[in-house]
């Protein structure tokens, strides 16, 4: 696919969904899900308690931009949504972000997240840490406006447990992601140069969830591609907003 392209353009090129069977057995769950297990990156060491999410390599992919820049965050107002035990949040304050917004409906990720940003970063002159517990960003207070957000959605389209830490964590689906551009919109948290980055494979229904962040007034291009020689090809989408778009 031409990965220049944007709007209708890219839509049309996106894969669609592989075949159900196919994304069933991609995302079986981890049996160790509720107990509690470590995750390290970086030379960093997170404890990751029972039902917080535990990062793969599609979420290194923000990991690792966040650290080095690529997905700036310094000097700016970073939303880390779903933000999990942290890792995100932690790589921000070591950049040197304005303000950081840990959100995660999941209010024992949230805590994590805190614990593990007050351990690994700390008060930092020029930098508050914002722990921001609810759904998507109910957490966040009225007004704010973000340079920055990243997102790696449970965008999975098919249901692989009926377990709601599985649900929660994995497989919401497409719909997730409509209410994620609505919220941005609808509340104005986007700055006017902000950009919002998305994470999402052919797992997901790529087309509706780009599709749904254009129809709220969203710009999208691909800012990288990952083909991981299974069939899976992870994109990290990013968009812009209004007049920046």
């Amino acid at each position: 696919m031409d990965t220049t392209a944007t709007g209708p353009d890219l839509v049309r090129q996106l894969p669609p969904p592989l075949p159900a069977e196919r994304i069933v057995a991609l995302n079986q769950p981890r049996q160790d899900l509720h107990t509690t297990r470590a995750y390290e990156w970086n030379g960093w060491t997170f404890d990751v308690p029972p039902g917080v999410f535990l990062p793969g390599w599609t979420s290194r992919m923000v990991h690792e931009r966040i650290l080095d820049g690529r997905i700036e965050t310094r000097g700016r107002r970073y939303g880390a949504m779903g933000a999990g035990l942290g890792v995100e949040a932690v790589a921000a304050g070591v950049r040197g972000a304005r303000e950081i917004y840990a959100m995660d409906v999941h209010a024992t990720s949230v805590a994590t997240a805190a614990r593990h940003y007050a351990r690994l970063v700390g008060p930092r002159d020029g930098t508050a840490f914002l722990p921001a517990a609810g759904d998507l960003f109910d957490g966040v207070p009225p007004g704010t406006r973000l340079d920055v957000v990243t997102f790696n959605p449970p965008a999975v389209s098919q249901a692989v447990s009926d377990d709601p830490d599985v649900v929660r964590n994995t497989c919401v689906g497409a719909s997730l992601l409509a209410r994620f551009f609505a919220q941005l919109a609808e509340r104005e948290l986007l700055a006017p140069d902000g950009e919002v980055y998305v994470i999402a494979s052919n797992t997901a229904d790529l087309r509706t969830i780009v599709q749904d962040a254009q129809d709220r007034g969203f710009t999208p291009r691909v800012d990288h591609v990952r083909d991981w020689r299974d069939g899976v090809l992870t994109f990290l989408f990013a968009f812009t907003h209004g007049s920046r778009a």
